[in-house]
């Protein structure tokens, strides 16, 4: 037989150092493949959402309050708008649907939802409190 060593008979071709040796180069030129390939599934999974919070006129609003709640786990979280109005909010599934809205002295915006069904893994939903 091609490949095979001669030896006694009923002992292993391969010395069982030979093959530990072999498995452990086999594995370490594969687990930065594994480990990529988890890392970039993970980012995927996740998007984000930004936008501006204005009045009715289109000025922006600092300090204006916006809470993104997780229609599955009803968890919020909350980001207070920068000096331009911005807010930004990252790692969200893209399995999940969002609730937005923004608030400041006792004024409040409309709801607006980030559907699941959307695609965009930045998505921009600019916000406008009517001031009373």
């Amino acid at each position: 037989m091609v490949g095979l060593r001669k030896g006694k008979p009923g002992k292993a071709p391969w010395h069982p150092e030979s093959v530990r040796r072999v498995f452990l180069l086999i594995l370490l030129l594969a687990l930065p493949a594994l480990i990529f390939a988890q890392g970039k599934n993970n980012q995927t999974n996740e998007r984000s959402v930004s936008g501006v919070v204005t009045d009715g006129s289109g000025a922006p609003i600092k300090g204006a309050i916006v809470q993104l709640e997780n229609t599955k786990t009803l968890q919020i979280r909350s980001f207070i708008a920068k000096d331009d109005g911005t807010y930004f909010f990252n790692g969200l599934g893209t399995d999940t649907d969002y609730q937005l809205t923004a608030q400041i002295g006792g004024n409040r915006s409309s709801t607006k939802t980030l559907s699941s069904f959307d695609s965009r893994k930045n998505a921009t939903m600019n916000l406008e409190i009517k001031m009373k």
